[in-house]
């Protein structure tokens, strides 16, 4: 018997089961595609951030190296700056005596105005800062002294220059006169005259300095120069007591370092150092 035979039925017809195709045969055990595809997606994205991860590190180590790598010349252009500013612009002081009190006092810092003497003249009540060097001697001048080795030198020239220490050259006075004006001490009621012109100085003199004026003058104040004081007359080494010196007291203007315009130490002193208003009724009557 044939096999085609065997599949038939007893009445010729083939059996229903065995045309029936069998089960359906797998390749292999795979997972769904669309689970396939997550997975691909999921390694696929951890190793994107992998890699920005990495590129991000990368880029932070090299701005590192480039700031490390800048830092010196950065660090030479502030001091070339900073020294620019202090020859040239502006520099602060620290006031070590009491020869303007009570206008300033012994440890304050005041800010001083390079430029403003090359634009406009130099006028008076002005408070200004100057080298007395070869036409004054005061013998309250605070003396600095040496440092006694290099360490210590460059700590003591950084503090002058930041005003936080004194430099023993400078002096810190204000403007009487101008060059022309004929200063005298004193009129009926102690107080001293310029062309005349007697000035109200209570509002910033220290108590009491009116009663401890000296006499002197009259004295006119030679080209090119100015007559100074300070606000503490009493103990104040200025224009009066320097008249056996080069100028008769006066100090020269090219000697004048600048304005001083500002407190700015101590933080409950701060404040401006205005011209007082006696200053403008002499000009006024000038």
């Amino acid at each position: 018997m044939s096999t085609d035979d065997r599949d038939l039925g007893a009445d010729g017809v083939q059996d229903e089961d065995s045309a029936r195709p069998g089960p359906e045969e797998h390749g292999s055990p795979l997972a769904p595609e669309s689970d396939q595809d997550s997975g691909a997606s999921a390694v696929s994205e951890a190793g994107a951030a992998d890699a920005e991860e990495k590129a991000d590190e990368s880029m932070s180590k090299e701005k590192q190296g480039s700031f490390w790598k800048e830092l010196p010349i950065l660090i030479v252009i502030a001091l070339v700056l900073a020294f620019v500013i202090r020859t040239w612009v502006m520099q602060a002081f620290y006031i070590p005596s009491g020869s303007m009190e009570n206008t300033l006092q012994v440890g304050d810092r005041v800010l001083v105005n390079k430029v403003v003497y090359e634009i406009r003249d130099i006028r008076r009540g002005e408070v200004v800062v100057f080298d007395g060097d070869g036409s004054w001697d005061d013998p309250n001048t605070v003396v600095v002294p040496e440092p006694t080795n290099p360490v210590s030198r460059g700590f003591t020239w950084v503090q002058q220059q930041l005003g936080a220490a004194p430099t023993g050259k400078e002096y810190i006075k204000r403007v009487i006169g101008l060059p022309g004006d004929v200063v005298q001490c004193c009129d009926e009621q102690q107080r001293v005259t310029v062309n005349g012109v007697a000035l109200d100085e209570e509002e910033y003199l220290y108590p009491g300095s009116l009663t401890s004026h000296e006499e002197f003058g009259p004295v006119t104040v030679p080209d090119g120069h100015v007559w100074v004081m300070g606000d503490h007359r009493a103990i104040s080494s200025d224009s009066r007591r320097n008249q056996g010196n080069p100028g008769g007291g006066a100090v020269p203007i090219d000697h004048v370092v600048g304005r001083a315009f500002v407190i700015i130490w101590p933080f409950d002193q701060a404040g401006g150092l205005g011209i007082p208003e006696t200053f403008a009724r002499l000009d006024d009557d000038a």
